[in-house]
């Protein structure tokens, strides 16, 4: 801004020298613009090197801010990272634990399934077993059947035997004695 009205200062002089006439007067005019002049430039430059510097002092100040940044990121991409590979070690370990416990399950379902397959071997045996014990029985109470059926037969044949018994003793008992009293 200074500069502006510097430059339009030495405008003005040599503008109205010139008016004037005078050769003099506008050569030290003119030697008064280009000193305004200077001045001008020279403010201008200094306030270019200080924005410079002052843009340069903000990148610098940007860069420090991302490097802080990239550094807490680095950081966090370092614990996460480490998180994560513990998470992973964690599930290897519940999956290498939930394999071995796969293994032993299909290791007892096997042996269940062999105890099964001797369970019912066994109860095909059994049921085999209690069908021929069923047809014995069967036969067993026929016999027994028959046995009784025999024993009846039998203690009717001994009543009678018995009775037949008796009656020949008493047949032997009157004819001894019809011999002693003859």
């Amino acid at each position: 801004m200074v500069a502006v009205l510097l430059l339009l200062g030495a405008a003005a002089a040599v503008a109205g020298t010139a008016v004037s006439g005078s050769w003099l007067a506008t050569t030290v005019a003119g030697g008064f613009a280009v000193l305004l002049g200077a001045a001008a430039t020279k403010i201008t430059h200094s306030e270019l090197m200080t924005s410079r510097v002052d843009a340069a002092r903000d990148r610098a100040e940007q860069a420090q801010a991302f490097r802080v940044l990239d550094e807490r990121r680095s950081a966090e991409g370092v614990e996460f990272a480490a998180d994560m590979q513990g998470q992973v070690a964690k599930r290897d370990a519940i999956v290498s634990r939930l394999e071995r416990r796969l293994a032993d399950t299909a290791e007892e379902l096997a042996d269940a399934r062999r105890s099964l397959t001797e369970v019912e071997e066994q109860l095909a045996y059994a049921e085999r077993e209690n069908s021929n014990l069923g047809e014995r029985l069967g036969d067993a109470e026929e016999r027994a059947t028959q046995a009784v059926v025999r024993v009846a037969e039998l203690e009717v044949e001994v009543d009678m035997l018995t009775a037949q018994w008796e009656a020949a003793e008493a047949a032997l008992v009157a004819h001894t004695s019809i011999r002693k009293g003859a």
